[in-house]
């Protein structure tokens, strides 16, 4: 799995509280969402999944059957 995430926007989530550099972003590409560290955007070594996984997790977080 090595989706090529050149020139995706990435994003924080509107609950950061405006915080620059203690987030996680998001990016999606056709097929995969990717998740990176803000205080290194430039790492390559980023969690990478599925649309279909990131849809599964999405889902059990509003469900509350993650425990975050």
């Amino acid at each position: 799995m090595n989706p090529n995430f050149d020139g995706a926007h990435w994003f924080k989530s509107s609950r950061s509280n405006g915080g620059q550099n203690a987030c996680v972003e998001t990016a999606f590409v056709p097929g995969f969402a990717g998740v990176q560290d803000t205080k290194d955007p430039e790492r390559k070594d980023r969690l990478v999944v599925t649309a279909d996984q990131w849809a599964s997790f999405i889902a059990n977080v509003k469900a509350g059957a993650v425990d975050l």
